[in-house]
């Protein structure tokens, strides 16, 4: 399982961007992204990289869900196991975390 982080965009210079993830500042590529990403804009981050823009009505959602996950699931998703349930084992109502399938139930090559 991969984690994106979400952070605010503080300056874009180019293809890259200075985002701070709670006060950590580190620098980002935001060409994935396209250029609608503009300074003050919350980015999901994942290996240095803006993978998705948070529309700004999901950016508090957003940011309590990863701190949540952070905490080891004691937030809002708790029961889930935090992360919504994903790592738990795969139960006849389906939800767990996929290892070796894809979404059609095969195996990955």
């Amino acid at each position: 399982m991969c984690l994106g982080v979400p952070g605010e965009v503080s300056s874009i210079d180019g293809v890259e961007a200075t985002v701070d993830f709670g006060g950590a500042k580190k620098e980002v590529r935001i060409d994935i992204v396209g250029s609608d990403v503009d300074v003050g804009d919350y980015v999901l981050t994942h290996a240095g990289f803006a993978i998705r823009k948070i529309p700004e009505a999901q950016v508090e959602r957003t940011i309590e869900l990863y701190e949540s996950a952070i905490k080891g699931g004691e937030g809002p998703d708790a029961a889930a196991g935090g992360l919504g349930g994903v790592g738990r084992p795969a139960t006849a109502e389906g939800g767990g975390e996929s290892r070796g399938g894809d979404e059609r139930g095969g195996e990955r090559p």
